[in-house]
């Protein structure tokens, strides 16, 4: 089963493309994690970028904008689900869209019309659309989720538990059912590195995060065992770490982006020795 790495956009939008790209494909990564609504380009144009460059893509979006009640809300998300399948051409798409739907406080009723409409959206383009475990959304904790994967266990997720452990202030050690069923539904990983008080550590490789690194290899390892179990050609990965306020800037050597694209090509380096050689 190939593993591919997927470098984000997030943080980086400030540097022109095809550098971008070309630091992208230097450093090994398989393609990018995109969110096109948050900048204002030629989206076709990227996308010929990336064929040149050999790369490929997800897309990640969120409806930003405030919108008064379900029902707008969801008339919306689709829209902007089909806008963004159309961001591809003639030989290139995206692999998935990773979608941050709802808002936590939403009903349960609430929240599968949100997975409802993904999946419609789906079916229609023929693009996967993955729900994201995402705080602020109606995926935020281990405990929704898992309400709605026990009615729907083919809901696929892009699951970042960086999130969850924040939002619960634990490793889950006693939410153990819903996060194995979250694994089982997982098609993609977020891998940021939270820990109980936060949803981003400092950095990785500091002895003072071991714990949180290592409660989230075990759900990453357990992922990669599943998937190779079940087949899949491959998995797709995207080291997340993400800029400020996320990266607390403080004490650090480099730029925030210098600094933001070393945790994440470390993340993207430890995973692949990880997982390719085993």
């Amino acid at each position: 089963m190939k593993i591919k790495f997927f470098c984000p956009r997030w943080g980086a939008e400030s540097i022109a493309w095809e550098p971008f790209l070309q630091a992208v494909k230097k450093a090994g990564y398989d393609g990018i994690e995109w969110f096109p609504y948050a900048e204002k380009e030629d989206y076709i144009q990227v996308v010929k970028l990336l064929e040149q460059y050999g790369l490929e893509y997800t897309i990640v979006m969120a409806v930003i904008h405030h919108i008064d009640g379900v029902d707008n809300y969801l008339a919306e998300l689709e829209r902007q689900l089909i806008d963004l399948s159309a961001v591809c051409t003639e030989h290139t798409r995206p692999l998935a869209i990773t979608a941050q739907t709802g808002r936590e406080f939403y009903s349960e009723e609430e929240a599968a019309r949100c997975i409802a409409c993904c999946e419609a959206v789906s079916r229609k383009t023929g693009i996967p659309v993955y729900q994201e475990t995402h705080r602020n959304k109606w995926a935020f904790a281990a405990h929704a989720v898992y309400k709605q994967l026990l009615k729907n266990p083919d809901t696929p997720l892009t699951l970042d538990v960086s999130h969850w452990f924040c939002v619960s202030e634990s490793y889950l050690h006693d939410q153990q059912p819903a996060v194995e069923l979250a694994i089982r539904s997982a098609r993609h990983i977020h891998a940021r590195v939270g820990h109980c008080e936060g949803p981003q550590v400092w950095d990785p490789a500091a002895e003072e995060y071991s714990e949180a690194l290592a409660e989230h290899l075990k759900i990453w390892d357990k992922w990669i065992q599943l998937r190779r179990e079940s087949g899949a050609a491959y998995c797709t990965i995207t080291p997340e770490f993400g800029p400020p306020p996320y990266l607390v800037f403080a004490n650090r050597a480099g730029t925030p982006f210098e600094e933001q694209w070393r945790l994440n090509l470390w993340m993207k380096d430890l995973l692949q020795k990880r997982y390719e050689n085993s």
